[in-house]
């Protein structure tokens, strides 16, 4: 027995990379914990909370709008990690990988509402 959305590999991804990114503030300063933290880890968990929202239950279209809300989020996820770069709270090395993850799952998204009929 198992939910619909927990078979889509959006929202696995989506999953894993919530949790990358909790790790991540981790290690920001505490004066960011009510700040950009909390945003980032937000927006992050926005982006799985939308996916699995959206697939409950909805039409078609109504789980496409849910879909758009995750790509936004990701959208405030790369603009929390550029802020984070420039605050010197992430290598480059961290930075890169990071972006490169929501880019491919912003992509992975994208194919998948544009998939839905």
């Amino acid at each position: 027995m198992s939910f619909k959305f927990e078979k889509l590999l959006i929202w696995q991804k989506a999953m894993d990379f919530g949790e990358e990114i909790y790790l991540l503030t981790e290690t920001f300063p505490k004066k960011e914990m009510y700040n950009l933290s909390s945003q980032i880890l937000r927006a992050s968990d926005s982006i799985a909370l939308n996916i699995s929202e959206g697939s409950i239950e909805q039409s078609t279209p109504e789980f496409k709008r849910f879909l758009g809300y995750s790509i936004r989020s990701i959208a405030e996820v790369v603009t929390c990690l550029y802020k984070a770069k420039r605050r010197k709270y992430l290598s480059e090395e961290q930075f890169t990988k990071m972006y490169k993850d929501c880019f491919d799952l912003m992509n992975m998204t994208i194919a998948f509402k544009s998939q839905l009929k």
